[in-house]
């Protein structure tokens, strides 16, 4: 690669979303009032898990994992978005940027490993019913969200230590709203060989393999669903897997739309679209999902809050 002006940087311009300025406001205060609604949303699930003896189970469990991932997914972007939106300099530090990339690397694998362990408690759920509670113990359940914690933060982490060793010239525009990977290393003015091979070993690791994964408990529980069919076992199928699937096709969806099936142009605006559905609409949607399709969770929404409507009445 020919060397371009050596002064190094100290930080990145981020252009951000492609809003005329007329529509800025507006824009901003649609992106805060999704970014609030994301954080209640998601803590209100963290909180009913935590309150409620009903969801201590390890379908819960992974759940309450998987809303503290998007509620940290969602910080990781929005509030610096929502920064440089009243900014006239949309900009970002060179060691600010790094950490961005590494936490939404970081967030994005977690709710990947999260999807196929919830995928693989519903697999047990309803092929082995009566081995649920052996199988899904509690040790297995904690294994399985420490196993994700720990691989999705080395494999984060090995993508900034390959960063950090470019050396990053003049150039410091990032045609995003956020310190995208792939956005980075068309900045650097070394070698980026390596880190585009990582980018594409890797990437196939940690979400088509897991997709992969999902598809098969999948096809394993519908096989089991078919071979002895009732209108009782696809019910039960649905209200047991529903919520997951809606969940899985956002995150998914999403994700192939942006990566698997480029624009003819490669426009950066389409990018920056498709990025927003998972950083900001997803993330928003999850607790809608499992809250307004899943009994338990409304029954405990109605359990918790009654208990604190009749002591705050008591107590008057």
């Amino acid at each position: 690669m020919t060397e371009r002006n050596q002064t190094p940087i100290s930080e990145f311009l981020l252009l951000g979303l492609p809003i005329q300025p007329e529509h800025q406001n507006l824009f901003y205060a649609l992106f805060l009032s999704m970014y609030l609604i994301t954080v209640l949303g998601n803590l209100l699930i963290i909180i009913l898990i935590h309150l409620d003896s009903h969801l201590h189970t390890p379908m819960y469990l992974l759940l309450g994992n998987l809303s503290f991932s998007d509620l940290c997914f969602s910080s990781v972007t929005i509030p610096k978005l929502l920064q440089n939106m009243q900014s006239q300099v949309p900009s970002i530090p060179y060691a600010g940027c790094l950490t961005q990339m590494y936490f939404f690397l970081c967030f994005a694998d977690l709710e990947s490993f999260l999807l196929v362990a919830m995928a693989y408690d519903r697999y047990v759920a309803i092929c082995f019913p009566l081995h649920y509670t052996t199988i899904m113990s509690p040790k297995l359940c904690l294994s399985l969200v420490v196993l994700s914690w720990v691989l999705t933060m080395l494999h984060a982490l090995l993508h900034t230590l390959l960063v950090v060793r470019l050396s990053f010239c003049s150039d410091n525009v990032i045609p995003h709203f956020f310190c995208e990977i792939s956005a980075l290393l068309k900045l650097a003015c070394s070698n980026t060989h390596v880190n585009e091979l990582v980018i594409f070993i890797m990437g196939g690791l940690v979400i088509v393999t897991p997709f992969l994964l999902i598809l098969g408990s999948y096809v394993q529980i519908f096989s089991s669903i078919l071979k002895v069919p009732s209108a009782r076992g696809i019910h039960k199928a649905f209200s047991t897997c529903g919520s997951h699937l809606s969940v899985v096709s956002l995150f998914y969806g999403t994700i192939i739309g942006l990566y698997l099936c480029p624009s003819a142009n490669n426009s950066t605006v389409k990018d920056t679209v498709m990025a927003l559905m998972y950083t900001v609409v997803t993330p928003m949607l999850n607790p809608f999902i499992y809250s307004l399709r899943n009994r338990d969770m409304k029954g405990a929404l109605r359990r918790v809050f009654g208990k604190k409507t009749i002591l705050f009445s008591v107590s008057w």
